[in-house]
């Protein structure tokens, strides 16, 4: 039987993308640090395969010892909690549709997606810390200047080619998220309908910043593209880590200069809509006719602020 361990800090924050953990950066250039804590029976490791972590409960990650882990995992070091225990992530690439789990969790496996929004911040900064890290780590094994198998360094942290010498880190995209208003319509929130959904699940625009682009202006971009929407009065309200596959989403909240100027791309977004305040309280009680993203993403934060006012 797998063995259970304790869950790093004491996070009470729900759905948010706080990182409770000290990622304790200056350790990982110890090169004896990954032997060293997966030998200490202290440690906490959270195992992961492809993208889904296993569940103590519907509301708490499983935890488990180093010695419990199965062979071949690709192993980081997280940082440590608040007790000083150490915290690792030990990867595993995703299953195939006849593999057994790796071993049983009392409330099975899920991904982030699932079960992001009930965790506490700190196993939800967790989970994102390890599954951004961990992809990496199963998919960019080589060096993409030369081709050559890149050796993992910095405790999980970074690959140097042993033929070019070259260093290589984790890649992160930044992307613009935005809820947007009405300037002459306090009441109303435009969202769209991506052409890859259903008809009734509506969300906020979003796209990834270009070279050379600041947010600023990928946001005014991207609105513009989607929905023919020129914004102002853009307005910074957080960022999450998004692993799917290496995003930081960017959040924001604008006013659109002209209402009826909404209309959708046709290529990314099918439908765009005006919804009334009204509208988005019924749906985020789980009312009304249209679905609203998770509890787990910005998106829904955005909304949320829009909707109580908090911008």
């Amino acid at each position: 039987m797998t063995e259970t361990r304790t869950a790093p800090g004491t996070g009470d924050t729900r759905g948010t993308a706080v990182d409770a953990l000290d990622r304790s950066a200056h350790e990982r250039a110890d090169p004896d640090l990954l032997a060293r804590t997966k030998a200490d029976a202290s440690t906490l490791v959270l195992v992961l395969r492809g993208d889904a972590a296993p569940l103590a409960s519907a509301e708490s990650l499983q935890w488990v010892s180093p010695r419990a882990v199965p062979s071949d995992a690709e192993w980081a070091f997280l940082g440590r909690d608040a007790a000083g225990s150490a915290v690792l992530a030990a990867v595993f690439g995703a299953a195939k549709g006849d593999d057994k789990p790796l071993f049983e969790a009392p409330a099975g496996w899920a991904g982030l997606r699932a079960v992001g929004g009930s965790l506490s911040a700190t196993e939800a900064g967790a989970f994102t810390e390890a599954l951004s890290l961990g992809r990496w780590l199963r998919d960019a094994p080589f060096c993409p200047a030369c081709g050559e198998r890149a050796d993992v360094i910095a405790s999980g942290w970074s690959r140097r080619c042993p033929r070019c010498k070259r260093e290589h880190f984790p890649r992160t995209d930044p992307a613009v998220i935005v809820a947007v208003g009405s300037r002459t319509h306090p009441d109303r929130l435009l969202l769209g309908s991506n052409v890859l959904w259903a008809a009734e699940r509506f969300s906020c625009f979003a796209g990834f910043a270009e070279a050379g682009e600041s947010l600023e202006d990928a946001v005014v971009r991207e609105v513009k593209e989607e929905c023919g929407i020129d914004v102002v009065d853009v307005r910074y309200r957080g960022s999450q880590a998004w692993p799917y596959p290496r995003s930081l989403m960017v959040g924001f909240l604008a006013n659109a200069a002209d209402d009826a100027a909404a209309l959708a791309d046709g290529d990314e977004i099918a439908y765009v809509r005006w919804f009334t305040r009204d509208e988005i309280g019924a749906a985020l009680a789980g009312e009304g006719d249209i679905l609203l993203p998770g509890p787990a993403s910005i998106s829904r934060r955005l909304i949320v602020d829009w909707h109580t006012g908090a911008a």
